[in-house]
């Protein structure tokens, strides 16, 4: 038996739904200030239920699902995937220049 369906579409996370049901990240690391884009919350629904509160996200590109952005000229940790030198996939943590200096 199917349930009652009032979805509702998303375009950002300035759109009413958008941020139902998901709740503000904790600072984590040197982190400064809560991303300009999410608002802290590091993603957002693409589709909402409204009947189900069921949703589809989006992680949010600014603060890679972070919810937080440095201002500074420190490094920012990411995970990322690498080629060993075998060849094989490894779990490697990529440090990058923070970009997100307004």
């Amino acid at each position: 038996m199917s349930h009652e369906k009032r979805i509702v579409e998303c375009s950002g996370p300035h759109d009413p739904h958008a941020l139902d049901g998901i709740s503000l990240l904790p600072r984590t690391g040197e982190l400064d200030r809560a991303c300009p884009q999410c608002f802290g919350h590091g993603q957002w629904n693409r589709e909402y239920d409204l009947a189900s509160q069921r949703s589809k996200r989006h992680l949010c590109d600014k603060c890679e699902g972070r919810g937080w952005i440095e201002t500074g000229d420190d490094l920012v940790p990411s995970h990322d995937v690498a080629l060993s030198p075998e060849g094989y996939p490894d779990w490697v943590i990529r440090f990058d220049p923070s970009n997100d200096v307004e």
